[in-house]
């Protein structure tokens, strides 16, 4: 386990990657551009695999030469930047009570490095995207509102719970991504008597008599949180709308959270001078994802506050099947709306699993794909965890990018902290995505151009072999070679 910690802590003195390209997000639609020039220009690679001791290191500088046809039986991967899709929101992951926690219980030179670790962008992998609970959820240590049971009014509204541990580490987080984080908040369920089961746990809906509230209720915290000095960009509707879970949880159909955006939370918002702020439906599953875009979208009473749909990522609920098609089923019909990823993680913890790879080519599968239909961001869930994967008040324990070991103090770093770190590290916020294709499925791609001219290619092997494959970019090649279940980013 210390060597994996040794080896974390020496990654953290990466290069940077590039700035900013305006808009990001503001559509799904290819658009033709002018030629990216690949004249005199290098390639940097950047390697993490398996069986290699190295993590996010650069292992080779390739040059572009005329390209030739490839050999039908020869591996290619081709980009073709001259073709540009969607825009890039971010990349980070949520700050819990349950980060918070643990993170308030290391000593001060191991929070310095776990900030530097996720979101400082030459030292480590530059988180510049946030997600935060409103009041609790299972990664709580228990179960909590912001007023007293049965204040309609909501006079006693009161953030004084987060003070303690997640209001610090959100503030130390902007500071140590240069002073910006793109923050969005989700709700896991109101207080107990606005609801008909009178439980915050166990599902059950929203009391119609308590809709004006409830959405007050989330007003208020936006606006709490910043008079706090945390800006938030957005808010998702109710994270798992479906799910009746023994965790907080709340109902919503399709039909009742398009009313609900429609005729309370929408105009409450923009009543509370909020309008600016982006509101995301569903923050579900892939799998009922088009049900639920077509009922908002296509309502254009609802679809007026929307900025776009969330989607989580967990492998154990959709039966194996990832569904991407439903993604860019979703942004072929509604190019005007976002899609954005909003929560993934890997269940069933094992603290003897922390260096179990295919999690992290879980990760890194899921994100090209997601990214490859239309995703503009990608959202991890807890960014700590115990090495229990929690605390969680309800057992629910899961992975997380980084653990904190509660009695020696160290940090431990999965496979997935490096997969996601390919991304985030080298496609910065507004980067716009370009055609990538593999000419085989044993490699996976996609590519993006940063603001700054520089284009960023992923490549993954999830294979047991070194695969030799030939790199276009447009009409120029080069060779390379990507070891065995190994990710690889190409900088240009």
């Amino acid at each position: 386990m210390k060597k994996h910690v040794l080896a974390a802590t020496a990654i953290l003195t990466l290069l940077a990657a590039g700035t900013q390209l305006a808009g990001a997000g503001e559509t799904q639609k290819a658009t033709k551009v002018p030629a990216f020039s690949t004249s005199g220009k290098t390639i940097s690679v950047y390697t993490t695999a398996k069986n290699a001791e190295k993590r996010l290191a650069l292992t080779d500088t390739l040059k572009f030469a005329q390209g030739q046809q490839p050999g039908e039986t020869e591996i290619s991967i081709f980009v073709d930047p001259n073709h540009r899709f969607q825009k890039l929101l971010g990349i980070g992951g949520a700050i819990t009570d349950a980060s918070a926690e643990v993170f308030g219980k290391l000593s001060p030179a191991k929070q310095d490095e776990l900030l530097h670790a996720y979101y400082d962008k030459d030292k480590g992998i530059g988180y510049t995207l946030a997600r935060t609970t409103i009041h609790s959820s299972d990664f709580s240590s228990s179960s909590y509102t912001y007023i007293k049971e049965g204040d309609k009014a909501l006079a006693t509204f009161s953030i004084d719970h987060d003070r303690e541990f997640r209001i610090p580490l959100i503030k130390k987080a902007i500071a140590a991504a240069g002073g910006q984080l793109t923050m969005f908040v989700s709700p896991w369920s109101a207080p107990a008597f606005m609801k008909d089961t009178k439980d915050m746990l166990h599902g059950g809906k929203l009391l119609p008599e308590y809709a004006d509230a409830w959405a007050m209720y989330c007003t208020k915290f936006i606006k709490a949180y910043e008079k706090e000095g945390i800006p938030i960009w957005g808010i998702t509707i109710q994270n798992e709308p479906m799910a009746k879970q023994i965790w907080e949880s709340m109902i919503f159909t399709a039909e009742e959270e398009r009313d609900f955006l429609k005729n309370h939370l929408g105009p409450t918002m923009h009543k509370e001078g909020l309008k600016d702020k982006k509101i995301i439906v569903w923050d579900h599953n892939r799998d009922l994802l088009n049900y639920r875009a077509n009922t908002i979208f296509n309502d254009p009473e609802a679809a007026k506050y929307a900025w776009g749909i969330g989607f989580h990522w967990y492998e154990t609920w959709t039966g194996g099947d990832p569904m991407f098609n439903n993604l860019a089923d979703v942004n072929q019909n509604f190019p005007t709306k976002n899609i954005l990823l909003t929560e993934a993680s890997i269940e069933k913890f094992s603290a003897e699993r922390y260096q179990y790879w295919p999690n992290g080519e879980k990760y890194g599968n899921s994100m090209v794909n997601d990214f490859n239909n239309g995703s503009v961001g990608w959202t991890d869930w807890n960014i700590l965890l115990d090495e229990q994967g929690g605390p969680n008040h309800v057992s629910n324990f899961c992975y997380s990018a980084i653990h904190a070991d509660s009695k020696t103090g160290e940090l431990i770093y999965s496979p997935i902290y490096y997969y996601i770190g390919h991304f985030s590290k080298f496609i910065r916020p507004n980067a716009q995505r370009v055609s990538s294709t593999s000419s085989r499925s044993v490699l996976l791609t996609t590519s993006f151009l940063n603001g700054d001219n520089k284009m960023a290619t992923i490549v993954m092997n999830q294979s047991d072999a070194d695969v030799s494959y030939n790199f276009y970019v447009g009409l120029d090649e080069a060779k390379a070679t990507i070891p065995a279940h190994g990710i690889q980013t190409l900088v240009y």
